[in-house]
């Protein structure tokens, strides 16, 4: 019943105009009390009037108005005059009055009261379109003919309070059905303090509400030496609003950050006010709403404060895209594109377009430039789409194809193209196979615009699964706002970005490989090793490191020998030859070095004999507790709030590059270990990628690891300390320095 007290100083507005009328300014609408001035008397101890003086321009409704009444207070029925009839959009044929309305009611009070304490609620509308929303006033009435005998005590604690009447159990005289939320139902509004020099606003629709984002204003009524900085807004809907013209909303709720600019620091109150504007999904549009809370700030930790708390990179990423300076973002996301071109998520593509370059032969600059713009098209849509359906649906369709048979049929593939690049086929298969086979070889390598797309798309899903910043920025804009088209031209961007280096490369290859003959032989035999090395990069993400260890040392072996490195040296071999014999035998030593590691359980590629002699050791590895459920994690962060201490929790999967990564020169690194000191570490491992490793990636909005959250001991999540993707060691244990404890 408190909704009821609530609902006396509120206001509607519909959007009742049709397209093509001009913007309503709310500021030249008359207050709700002004534009159906209401008065009330009592004509006799059973008789009440009311009397609405309604202004030139505005109408009420007839079937809107209503009493609700307290116990111990018997209204009769309304006696209502007819009204003009009229046509409404919304509720069909309906009566209204104008100018002025009359209306009396019979009562039958309560024994011994001297007052009638009752609500009145009424409904209108301006003609300029605007239309308010369901208005409910308190009255209280003096009877004429009231006794002194003492009423009881309900009844007089009523008659004392009029707006008792509220909390009060009621009835109405007629229906009340078909009407809006109130606003306070409608659109909720919370503000605390987050820091001395920042407030934490949550503004809430309720489903099937809007609000707007740039119809909103702020204050401190009692500022003093406080001022507002800009509110860090989240990514909204661009929305077409036919009387605002282009507006950014919000269908969900959201929580916005105002930087606070202060000249002392003591802790002190202030009162913080906000109006703002909202709509009804098809339906009505609310008036510019005003609430006011009181806001304890603490102590801030400078004389003048207040510049901008930082965001998680991809969080301001997203809000860059919903700011005014998209085209710029798009630029920057093309630069942040290049850069990833060189990570090791993205570098095995080189070798894969320049050994399609190559298996094609001698080409002039302009097909390899095709077939190099062909490839790169390819990967850039097919990730265009993914990143689309992972913002749109919550699916990372790259996730998907990392499950194990897809990653061994890609290495296979690789395999077959490598052996085409040697020339072993005409050796091994019949005449009619080994001619398919061939065709079909020739065809991925180079000869064919579909083959080289095809390898593409294969590339794109496949080869370089890596989350980054930008790339989930761009899906975190698309799944709050539901604007795919300016999301996947970030994505767009980002992939053209990754592979403007993959196009120079494979037009320079096309240029400088040299014409057929005993040369282009061994060109091709190079790329035939780099091919087999990618197939076991890619069974490295579904294999023990002890296999790929094995793999890795059985390659550079066969690679040494086929450079002679077991083959006596002529006399008189010219220098080439020794270079060649020379690399190999140091090819046969790193591989022999790393097949002794793998036969003694080695798992480091770079440093495979560590620990076999006595020496060294594997690196101190941090100690995470596995989770794999939202429950455990919440269980696991509520012990960890139990006994005061932050968390950390990470998203890992065994076919994530940067993921091992991280394990490797991050998470081993001491200065990390003494800067988790006194942290829980939880890690869930999505290798799986099944219902409840989706569920989870889902309630935290991560499309795929590596992903790097803290908890500060309240058991939230320290938003803008998310890191997405990989880094060092020295920026991470700054990074932890910043949590919360």
């Amino acid at each position: 019943m408190i909704a009821r007290l609530l609902l006396l100083a509120l206001a509607l507005t519909a959007s009742f105009l049709p397209p093509a009328r001009a913007a309503i300014d709310e500021s030249d609408l008359l207050p709700v009390e002004q534009a159906f001035a209401l008065s009330t008397r009592a004509l006799d101890n059973e008789t009440i009037e009311l009397r609405w003086q309604i202004a030139d321009g505005y109408y009420l409704y007839r079937h809107r108005i209503h009493i609700l009444s307290p116990e111990g207070f018997t209204p009769g029925e309304l006696q209502l005059p007819a009204g003009k009839r009229k046509h409404d959009e919304f509720f069909g044929d309906v009566e209204t009055y104008r100018h002025e309305l009359v209306v009396r009611v019979p009562i039958t009070p309560a024994a011994g009261a001297g007052d009638a304490v009752f609500v009145v609620t009424s409904q209108g509308c301006a003609d300029v379109g605007i239309c308010y929303p369901p208005h409910k006033v308190a009255q209280r009435i003096a009877l004429p003919a009231a006794t002194s005998v003492a009423a009881p005590a309900p009844a007089r604690a009523v008659a004392n309070n009029p707006l008792a009447a509220l909390l009060q159990p009621g009835k109405a005289i007629s229906g009340n059905d078909g009407l809006p939320l109130p606003p306070e139902q409608a659109f909720g509004f919370e503000a605390i303090a987050s820091a001395g020099d920042e407030l934490l606003l949550r503004l809430s629709p309720a489903s099937g509400h809007y609000l707007y984002r740039d119809r909103t204003r702020m204050r401190i009524d009692d500022a003093g030496d406080i001022t507002l900085g800009e509110p860090r807004w989240p990514a909204g809907v661009s929305h077409e609003d036919e009387h605002f013209g282009q507006q950014v909303v919000y269908f969900e709720p959201i929580d916005v950050a105002v930087p606070l600019q202060r000249t002392a620091g003591a802790a002190r109150d202030i009162t913080f006010t906000i109006t703002f504007q909202g709509c009804e999904t098809d339906g009505i549009c609310y008036p510019p709403m005003t609430r006011t809370l009181a806001v304890s700030l603490p102590a801030s930790d400078g004389a003048v404060t207040g510049s901008v708390a930082p965001q998680a990179e991809d969080s301001r990423l997203a809000s860059a895209l919903s700011g005014p300076h998209r085209l710029w973002t798009l630029l920057t996301f093309f630069g942040f594109g290049l850069l990833l071109a060189f990570t090791p998520c993205v570098f095995p593509m080189v070798p894969i377009l320049s050994g399609i370059i190559a298996g094609a032969g001698h080409i002039t600059t302009r097909r390899a430039f095709v077939l190099s713009l062909v490839y790169v098209l390819a990967t850039a849509v097919v990730f265009t789409i993914a990143g689309v359906v992972a913002g749109l649906a919550g699916a990372n369709l790259q996730m998907v194809f990392q499950t194990p048979w897809i990653l061994i049929s890609f290495a296979l593939l690789f395999v077959v193209l490598s052996f085409s690049m040697f020339g072993f086929y005409e050796l091994q298969l019949p005449s009619r196979m080994q001619t398919r086979l061939t065709e079909l070889s020739n065809k991925q390598s180079g000869g064919s615009l579909l083959g080289v797309a095809i390898m593409g798309v294969l590339s794109a899903l496949i080869v370089g699964p890596c989350v980054a910043p930008p790339l989930a920025a761009a899906v975190l804009y698309i799944s709050q706002t539901r604007d795919p088209l300016l999301g996947g031209l970030a994505l767009f961007a980002l992939a053209m970005g990754m592979g403007a280096p993959l196009l120079a490369f494979g037009t320079a290859a096309g240029r400088i490989l040299p014409r057929a003959g005993a040369w282009m032989d061994a060109v091709k035999a190079v790329f035939g090793v780099l091919f087999l090395g990618l197939a076991i990069w890619m069974l490295d993400r579904i294999v023990d490191p002890a296999v790929t260890l094995a793999l890795s040392g059985s390659l550079l072996i066969g690679s040494a020998i086929y450079l002679g490195a077991l083959e006596p040296l002529a006399a008189a071999a010219s220098g080439w030859k020794r270079l060649w014999k020379a690399l190999g035998v140091l090819l046969l030593l790193i591989g022999s070095a790393q097949m002794l590691g793998a036969l003694a359980g080695g798992r480091d590629l770079l440093q495979p004999l560590n620990g076999v002699f006595g020496g060294g050791g594997a690196a101190a590895e941090l100690h995470f507790t596995a989770i794999k459920s939202s429950a455990e994690l919440d269980r696991a962060i509520a012990a960890a709030n139990a006994a005061g201490q932050p968390v950390m929790f990470d998203f890992y999967a065994d076919w994530c590059v940067s993921c091992k990564e991280m394990e490797k020169y991050t998470f081993t690194d001491p200065a990390v270990h003494a800067a988790l000191a006194g942290f829980v570490l939880l890690k869930a491992d999505v290798t799986a990628n099944d219902a409840v490793d989706q569920e989870l990636m889902q309630r935290f909005a991560i499309i795929g690891p590596p992903g790097t959250l803290f908890f500060g001991r309240d058991g939230n999540e320290q938003r803008h300390l998310r890191l997405i993707g990989f880094e060092p060691a020295a920026p991470f244990v700054e990074r932890v320095g910043k949590v919360a404890r």
